[in-house]
């Protein structure tokens, strides 16, 4: 199976299936999807994802974004949610070059992991949700895609190696992604090198910090989201086989 679902104007469309959770059980092709905005379908692309049968859009931008910058098509085809999980808005343009960019961007994440349980809890309840396939997606697919990507798959039993390893596939689409925001950002100039960019290390820090302040990520996902135990059995009986 192929992982990345070519498209021509979305740069980070992939499927998660394929990883093996601890149990020995995979996570199902076809089922749950990542990717970076869904408002740049258009024409063909258009086509190509409704043959995917996705029912369900989880959108995690602010609803300042979506006005600004579009929303999916509609569709009789999928629900679409607006799902905004982070809450303190930062410019990763104008982050300073000479912090240390991935500490940076866990510690943002680990904000998102804080400030956003009501709305994680809702888009892992539409995850465990037996509704037909599922994406959710951001801007560019990467950071707060890869924190509700990381939770769900370590939710599924999937270990941390492989979640890191899924999370720095972005890394593919890293050229793409500045070219987007330098053509949506004319005579602004992109001082931070680290923009677009999603190595392993990033992941590896927001899951240490989540273990380190919470105990485990399923302590985390019962005492700070307040999600329990019957939520995880029927997300893992929707997403592994």
């Amino acid at each position: 199976m192929q992982r990345h679902v070519e498209f021509e104007r979305l740069h980070n469309f992939r499927d998660l299936g394929g990883y093996r959770a601890t149990d020995g059980r995979t996570v199902r092709w076809g089922t749950l999807y990542r990717s970076d905005s869904l408002a740049k379908l258009q024409g063909t692309d258009w086509d190509r994802f409704l043959a995917l049968g996705v029912r369900t859009v989880i959108d995690l931008r602010y609803p300042w974004e979506t006005a600004a910058k579009g929303r999916v098509p509609e569709s009789d085809s999928f629900d679409y949610v607006n799902l905004s999980v982070e809450h303190r808005p930062y410019d990763q343009a104008e982050i300073p070059p000479d912090l240390d960019p991935w500490r940076y961007l866990a510690d943002r994440y680990a904000e998102v992991a804080l400030d956003g349980a009501k709305e994680l809890r809702q888009a892992l309840e539409l995850v465990a949700a037996d509704g037909g396939p599922l994406v959710f997606h951001c801007a560019s697919g990467k950071d707060r895609t890869g924190l509700l990507a990381a939770l769900v798959l370590g939710l599924a039993g999937v270990p941390d190696d492989d979640i890191a390893a899924d999370f720095a596939l972005t890394e593919l689409a890293t050229e793409r992604l500045i070219a987007d925001w330098r053509e949506a950002n004319p005579g602004r100039i992109l001082t931070w090198p680290g923009y677009g960019r999603a190595p392993e290390e990033i992941m590896r820090l927001f899951l240490a910090d989540l273990t380190m302040t919470y105990g485990s990520l399923h302590a985390y996902a019962t005492g700070h989201l307040g999600i329990d135990d019957e939520l995880i059995r029927r997300l893992r009986a929707r997403l592994l086989d």
